[in-house]
């Protein structure tokens, strides 16, 4: 499956960045715990890869929390960078940020805030920071993606000033998983994905890393051998029968999108750092073959 969703703000959005950051102290790159690695964007890592960065990885509400300190680790041990895990309505988690972006940003006086520029893919949770960080409604808040269409200047507290700027998608995503992952999480467009594709590498993921809430949450006697079968069962239980037992894979996955971005079932993270090296490897060779055969 290849996504290719990149409306044309987002070509703006990206000018808008590059021109931006030569002001800039510090970066914060808002990820989702839940996939880290596939909700960072190459393209402004690329852009801001010689600026400190605080990698904030929001929704750990719903992430599995002992994969999430995973995740931090990884992060931590990178040079110049800081990661801390955020719910973005809850303020005790978000209180570490001011802090850590002046640790980051040692080479600013006292005498002014530390600017910091706030990127993210869309749906991930960056204006709903914006407005929590700010304590008032500035950034428009919305469960589809690319809701923020405009760069705008937020100053948090005397210490911090950030930028906020629209979501940026990778122009191309080329590694499967990652899409997959995106399109489940909710990041891209439902209107831009198969409903039924992304819902079958939901099921077989799943099926391999939570098991257990699979059977808890759609109250299943014995683990289905596959994801089709999985999404036959929740067909079965949740109105997706047909005439003729003819099974609605559609409305399975729906079903079965809908409880994994809602988290119920449970705090599910669908990567681990030791995942992606394999899959590096695996798209390096895919374009690599690719490249010969033409």
């Amino acid at each position: 499956m290849t996504i290719n969703w990149y409306p044309g703000h987002m070509h703006k959005a990206r000018r808008e960045i590059k021109n931006a950051l030569p002001e800039i102290d510090v970066v914060i790159e808002i990820l989702d715990a839940r996939l880290p690695f596939s909700s960072a964007n190459p393209v402004l890592e690329k852009l801001a890869r010689h600026k400190p960065t605080l990698k904030l990885l929001s929704k750990s509400d719903l992430a599995d929390s002992e994969i999430t300190a995973e995740w931090i680790n990884f992060f931590n041990k990178q040079a110049n960078t800081r990661a801390l895990p955020i719910i973005t309505n809850d303020l005790k988690t978000l209180q570490p940020i001011a802090q850590v972006c002046q640790q980051l940003a040692s080479q600013v006086r006292e005498s002014r805030s530390v600017k910091a520029l706030v990127i993210g893919i869309p749906n991930v949770g960056k204006s709903s920071l914006i407005n929590s960080l700010a304590g008032r409604k500035i950034a428009k808040v919305g469960n589809e993606p690319a809701v923020t269409r405009r760069q705008q200047k937020i100053q948090v507290g005397d210490k911090l000033q950030i930028t906020d700027t629209p979501g940026v998608l990778w122009p191309r995503i080329e590694n499967l998983n990652s899409s997959y992952r995106l399109a489940a999480s909710g990041a891209i467009r439902d209107t831009a994905m198969d409903y039924e594709e992304v819902g079958l590498w939901t099921a077989e993921s799943l099926l391999q890393r939570y098991p257990k809430a699979l059977m808890a949450r759609y109250k299943l006697k014995s683990l289905p051998e596959n994801g089709a079968l999985l999404l036959t069962e929740i067909a079965a239980r949740r109105g997706g029968l047909r005439a003729g037992g003819l099974v609605d894979l559609h409305r399975a996955s729906e079903v079965l999108l809908h409880d994994l971005r809602g988290g119920q079932l449970g705090r599910i993270s669908l990567e681990k750092p030791v995942d992606i090296p394999l899959e590096l490897t695996t798209l390096e060779e895919a374009l690599s073959d690719s490249d010969e055969t033409e």
